[in-house]
Parts: structure tokens; C-alpha cells; sequence
């Protein structure tokens, strides 16, 4: 490694290298060699800015939730637009065909990283619960455009969502689910919900 790269060019190499592993080989084969390795640098390097391995994991799953934050944005600004069904289920593929499902497997798999990930989100599973709070905030603004109905449980229906596409999305080994099937579990959860008479979907 170079001297004088700045701290958050490392950190932004060895974050990708623990990408590319997650989603290649799943979270068992993510160990502080195996990123080093990967991100093409020298074993100390990684010991050097992170205090021990599970601190780097707990920074590279906070920066990977720190993603989020746009894609919230744009499904935000999509509501009113496209249909309901449509909107979720792009959202809900980019998200889970992203690292993100490996992640969900990488915070089970490592009991420590729970406990020091416990310190800095909220309650629930990293990923999932942030995905949840997207999805919810983008259906509390299709019910206020009366897309939905007005009193759709919006909560459980955000919750059924992420639960019915991690489903869907799970097995790492198999192919990924096609939009089609993606679009038709959304729509059976937002049809539970019911529409306002004359609204478009």
C-alpha cells in the first residue's frame, strides 16, 4: 500500500474487497486474510485502521446501511408515479440482488458483530430493518396520495414485504428470482391492503 493514501480510500478498498467475497463466497470465507488478499494489500493493513476483524465488519456493514440513505431517497420520489406494484418490486430487486442479503447472513453468522452492531443501530436485523423503514415511508406516501388505502397497515405490509423478498432472494447458490415472480409477491401483499376507490396502481 502506498503511504500517504488517505484512511477513507483504504477503508473504501478493503469495504470492496469484503463485497466482492460476500457475494461470491458467502460470509464464512470473509476473514481478515481473505479481504487483504483480495483487496491486493499487505496483511497489516487491515489491523492497522480497524482495532480487530469484527471492528471492521461492524464499520462495513454500518457503511453498507449508509447505502441505503439514496436508494430510500429515489423510491421516495418515484411515489405517485408507475404503479405501486412496479416501484416496489425495482426497489425491492436492487436491494436484495445488491450485498445486502449477504450481509443479513454475515451479521447471523458472527455473534460478536450482533452485539457491537446492537451499540450503534436499532433493534432488528441491519438491512432488513432499514429496508423495512424504506419501504414504509414510501407506502405511508402512496396511502397520503391515496394509492392505497387510507388505513392500510402500513408497518405489516412493509414488514411482509421484506420477509416475502428475502425469501425469495436467499439461496446465494440458485439463480436470482425474475421480476416477474419478485412483482407477483408484491402484489399479493399490496392487494391485501386495498385501494381508494378510482386510484391507480
Amino acid at each position: 500500500m502506498p503511504t500517504g493514501v488517505a484512511l477513507r480510500d483504504v477503508r473504501e478498498q478493503l469495504f470492496a474487497a469484503a463485497d466482492r467475497i460476500l457475494l461470491r463466497d458467502g460470509p464464512s470465507a470473509l476473514t481478515s486474510r481473505a479481504v487483504t488478499t483480495e483487496a491486493g494489500c499487505a496483511k497489516g493493513v487491515l489491523h492497522k485502521h480497524f482495532a480487530d476483524f469484527d471492528d471492521f465488519l461492524a464499520e462495513f456493514v454500518l457503511a453498507r446501511v449508509d447505502r441505503m440513505d439514496p436508494q430510500a431517497a429515489a423510491l421516495r420520489e418515484v411515489a405517485g408515479d408507475g404503479t405501486v406494484e412496479d416501484n416496489l418490486t425495482d426497489a425491492l430487486i436492487a436491494l436484495f440482488g445488491s450485498v445486502a442479503v449477504a450481509i443479513v447472513a454475515l451479521v447471523t453468522f458472527r455473534d460478536e458483530l450482533r452485539a457491537r452492531l446492537r451499540r450503534s443501530l436499532p433493534a432488528g436485523v441491519p438491512v432488513l430493518t432499514e429496508a423495512a423503514t424504506m419501504i414504509g415511508d414510501y407506502l405511508f406516501t402512496e396511502r397520503d396520495l391515496g394509492r392505497i388505502a387510507a388505513d392500510a397497515d402500513v408497518h405489516t405490509l412493509s414488514a411482509m414485504l421484506i420477509g416475502s423478498a428475502h425469501l425469495l432472494f436467499a439461496d446465494r447458490d440458485g439463480p436470482a428470482p425474475e421480476r416477474d415472480a419478485v412483482r407477483k409477491v408484491v402484489g399479493a401483499v399490496i392487494s391485501s391492503a386495498g385501494r381508494e376507490p378510482g386510484s391507480g396502481r
